[in-house]
């Protein structure tokens, strides 16, 4: 189970925040272009990634608060605010004002993206100091070291039950009896079926899509923003069943992340990230680790640096991730085309050579970095990816 750390002003009332009607959404400027700019359609891939029964916490003046849980309704956790949310235009109030599913009067339009979650039992009134957490279980919090000057960001399972503990263990003389000054009020199922009454009239209206982000962000089979192709590859990919050509070139997965950090701590603004990061559980044993994916995504044509920073990546699962064995990690680079030069020079710098056990030793090869081309399908308004 992943978790979503959401970052709440300081001047916010707990009492009265997204913590107690379990609905969070972030208000985003309006595009004074016409066109989404990156931070929107990087807003938009964290919320693709969203799954029901991801834990939910809040982040308030060094604090952290939990425990929540993204909740159903109709199908999904996550939402378009209102029916024309994706376009890259501004709405007066008057326009949206009987199909938003929430948001205030004032700057009502900019509020495009929602995600509905409730407490798991409960939301504690007794926040973490994040020094105290992050000393509670220094190996496990790769993420969170990172958390500046961003709305939210999502965590694995191993970062999520190293957070949740240290909330718990805060709260372990209330867990099992807290009283109402212990915990925040719950008034999730009163706007949960508010939303979901808003939703019967036009439920494929609300659902959430990444179609006009792409479309907004095309020309002809190319995009324009590497961001818009993360957001519609995260999409697809965490969607495999109504993508069916996903599966086949980049398999199933079971935890999808973007923007993973890949560098030792520093000042963020220095940080390596990776474009997607994702993993898969040994079937039947989780938390077991079974593979590991990295993709790398350019819009345009491919370069030799995009392969050494690919590399790079791997390199850095292998050692921080992959108990030292390459064979777990899966390599993608994705570009809207290859040249001879640059496919030479993958399979010639594209290998590791490593050792294994002990006894016996196993002296192994790994080559799994896989070339793939992209374009935008205007009338689905999807993207197909296929073998360079």
């Amino acid at each position: 189970m992943a978790g979503y750390i959401f970052s709440l002003g300081k001047d916010t009332d707990l009492d009265n925040s997204p913590l107690t009607i379990g609905v969070y959404s972030y208000r985003l400027k309006n595009s004074p272009s016409g066109r989404w700019l990156t931070p929107y359609e990087m807003t938009c891939a964290d919320f693709a990634a969203m799954q029901t029964g991801d834990n939910v916490y809040f982040f308030q003046q060094r604090k952290l608060y939990g425990v929540g849980i993204l909740s159903d309704i109709c199908g999904d956790c996550k939402f378009r605010n209102f029916p024309d949310a994706n376009k890259p235009q501004s709405f007066n109030y008057d326009q949206i004002a009987d199909v938003n599913l929430w948001g205030e009067r004032e700057g009502e339009d900019r509020f495009r993206w929602l995600c509905t979650f409730k407490p798991d039992h409960h939301f504690f009134k007794i926040g973490v100091d994040i020094d105290e957490v992050l000393a509670s279980s220094t190996s496990s919090f790769k993420m969170l070291p990172a958390f500046e000057k961003l709305s939210f960001i999502k965590i694995d399972e191993e970062e999520n039950n190293a957070l949740k503990d240290a909330i718990l263990r805060a709260n372990r003389e209330i867990v099992g009896n807290p009283s109402a000054h212990d915990v925040f009020d719950d008034n999730s199922p009163a706007i949960h079926a508010s939303i979901e009454t808003k939703m019967e009239t036009n439920v494929d209206g609300y659902r959430f899509n990444v179609d006009d982000i792409l479309e907004h962000c095309a020309t002809g089979d190319k995009l324009g923003h590497e961001s818009a192709l993360e957001a519609g590859f995260i999409h697809q990919l965490a969607t495999i069943p109504n993508h069916p050509d996903m599966g086949p070139i980049f398999g199933s997965w079971d935890y999808i992340s973007h923007q993973v950090v890949a560098s030792p701590q520093k000042a963020t603004i220095w940080m390596d990230k990776m474009d997607v990061f994702g993993f898969s559980y040994i079937s039947g044993y989780r938390p077991a680790k079974d593979k590991f994916l990295i993709v790398e995504l350019k819009i345009g044509d491919a370069l030799k640096d995009d392969i050494d920073q690919l590399l790079k990546y791997v390199d850095w699962v292998q050692e921080k991730y992959a108990y030292r064995e390459y064979c777990m990690i899966h390599a993608f680079l994705v570009t809207y085309d290859f040249s001879q030069d640059v496919k030479d020079y993958a399979r010639e710098v594209g290998v590791r050579r490593y050792t294994i056990g002990k006894n016996p030793a196993r002296s192994l090869e790994w080559k799994n970095l896989k070339l793939i081309t992209y374009r935008y399908n205007p009338t689905s308004r999807t993207i197909s990816f296929h073998d360079a």
